[in-house]
């Protein structure tokens, strides 16, 4: 009996109908995982993007309400600290970039929660830190020193670091080396050239000296150039010492 051709080749159709259908199958399948995948990773990509966020207009939590907190301190917020970064929030923040020389966003990021004293966990220990100071804050007062004592003695340099810290904790000034160096009037250098130089490493390490505790100064809060001030109030003050061209007082 001869083959029936006509079936055969119907089955083989049947056979390649169903090969091919299979291969599609597979081929949208592995697609569909790799969309899948993708979608995945650009869902994590979004929740790590609104992990690192930074606080602006709309923004709440505990780093607004930090952030509010340091602003009320230097004089720049007058409203509640909620925790919500409403626009009088916004303003106060851009009245504080100005006063810093940095770029007038109203976003609280890097570079101004470093000069609010916030950057790197304020208060923690951690971080290149030392003790409750934060790096943020041992960068701060570094900066400070650079500022204010450029050309003066290691010595005289660790003895500005001191007075800053011994406003901090003495009770008629802020608590934090932020509140301390960015108090209206305080500092002046906080208003010139000089504040955009970033601290050269002799800065730095006298800052992490004053912060472990040498006070050249004998526990002095203020000082001042005699050759650069007509202050009569400050040159009536305690004299503690005289270091190069400052002189340190109570």
């Amino acid at each position: 009996m001869k083959p029936n051709k006509s079936k055969s080749e119907k089955d083989r159709r049947i056979i390649r109908t169903v090969f091919f259908l299979t291969v599609v199958a597979l081929v949208f399948s592995i697609s569909y995982g790799m969309f899948s995948l993708a979608d995945s990773y650009s869902l994590h990509d979004d929740f790590i993007l609104a992990d690192e966020t930074l606080s602006k207009l709309g923004s709440r939590g505990d780093e607004v309400r930090k952030v509010q907190k340091k602003l009320k301190e230097l004089g720049y917020y007058k409203g509640n600290v909620d925790g919500i970064f409403g626009v009088m929030t916004q303003n106060a923040v851009k009245a504080f970039q100005k006063n810093c020389g940095l770029k007038v966003d109203g976003i609280a990021g890097p570079k101004t929660l470093l000069y609010l004293g916030l950057g790197g966990g304020s208060g923690s220990s951690g971080g290149g830190g030392s003790g409750k100071f934060s790096s943020s804050d041992v960068y701060l007062l570094a900066r400070v020193i650079g500022a204010e004592a450029r050309g003066e003695s290691y010595t005289g340099q660790v003895a500005v670091g001191a007075v800053v810290l011994n406003r901090v904790k003495h009770p008629s000034f802020p608590d934090t080396i932020g509140g301390v160096v960015y108090q209206s009037g305080a500092f002046s250098c906080v208003y010139d050239s000089n504040w955009s130089v970033a601290p050269n490493a002799t800065a730095k390490k006298a800052a992490q000296d004053a912060i472990n505790g040498w006070d050249p100064t004998g526990g002095a809060i203020y000082y001042y150039n005699p050759a650069k001030t007509s202050n009569q109030w400050i040159r009536k003050r305690p004299v503690t010492v005289t270091i190069g061209e400052h002189v340190f007082c109570r």
